[in-house]
């Protein structure tokens, strides 16, 4: 979908989902454990805003700062001695903002077994100008079915984020009028 077609008005040329798709890699170290023996979330979390970022960055052409994570889900744990991949891409664009999908994958350090996918996500940047405000992106142009999918897929988050966070302004505003004193 064009961004004229959003009814988003940007003189930015298009950039292809490839042109900011990344991968980082990582090897989990005992550093990285948390009180169970595996790799804390928290490791697993910051290395996928650190791609998101990159990717976000990439598609941009400068900086972008998350805005929100809309899911993080794990599927299995990560041990000390796994190499970490995690691959990112820019799903959709807004005016100024990008949801970028996150997978990560891990394998053991020395087998040459196959990398599984141990979690995924999704995260929101807004890209900002030299004084923190929303500046425009490029549209992303999806190139292969499994782009045009998530692409989709994007727009219905993004409908449910702006559902979510007018009801709960809303169900605020009501709670003020009723109680001006509560918090």
């Amino acid at each position: 979908m064009t961004k004229q077609a959003q009814g988003v008005d940007t003189d930015l040329p298009g950039k292809p989902t490839s042109a900011s798709r990344t991968t980082l890699s990582h090897i989990m170290t005992g550093s990285d454990t948390n009180l169970l023996g595996t790799v804390h979330g928290g490791v697993i979390m910051k290395l996928v805003d650190d791609a998101a970022g990159a990717v976000a960055g990439r598609h941009s052409e400068g900086p972008a700062v998350t805005a929100s994570m809309d899911e993080m889900a794990f599927l299995e744990p990560v041990r000390v001695g796994d190499l970490v991949h995690v691959k990112a891409q820019v799903n959709w664009t807004g005016r100024s903002s990008m949801e970028v999908g996150v997978r990560v994958l891990a394998e053991r350090w020395n087998e040459s077994t196959p990398a599984t996918q141990v979690g995924s996500a999704y995260l929101v940047f807004a890209a900002v100008d030299a004084d923190g405000k929303p500046r425009p992106v490029p549209p992303v142009i999806p190139e292969t079915e499994r782009d045009k999918r998530r692409y989709q897929e994007a727009e219905i988050r993004r409908t449910h984020r702006l559902a979510r966070r007018r009801a709960i302004k809303e169900l605020r505003a009501r709670r003020a009028a009723e109680d001006p004193e509560a918090p």
